[in-house]
């Protein structure tokens, strides 16, 4: 099970996400890999305040700023201001440290 930042990057090259990841967490590894599409599927079907976020950065990364503001309210977060790369990193660390992985 991944339980650490640096595992969750290092499992980044592996061909498949880790069984025991959650959702929101393979969601991320395929935005960090550059498959948008994917990600947004597996997000669109969570109803989480957490999922919501992760669908707010997608919509960031997307370029559709408005519908991030969007996701961002439904999740409760302010509308991320720093790099993609930081608030990527922030999700993971957060859902790593609710015990949502």
């Amino acid at each position: 099970m991944v339980v650490a930042m640096a595992d969750f990057r290092a499992s980044l090259s592996d061909a498949a996400p880790a069984p025991s990841l959650g959702p929101l967490l393979v969601a991320l590894r395929w935005a960090a890999k550059g498959d948008w599409g994917r990600a947004h599927k597996i997000v669109q079907d969570e109803g989480s305040a957490e999922a919501a976020w992760v669908h707010a950065y997608l919509h960031r990364v997307e370029g559709d700023l408005g519908n991030a503001g969007y996701w961002y309210r439904q999740a409760g977060q302010p509308v991320a201001k720093d790099s993609l790369e930081a608030e990527w990193e922030r999700i993971v660390s957060a859902l790593l440290g609710s015990g949502k992985a």
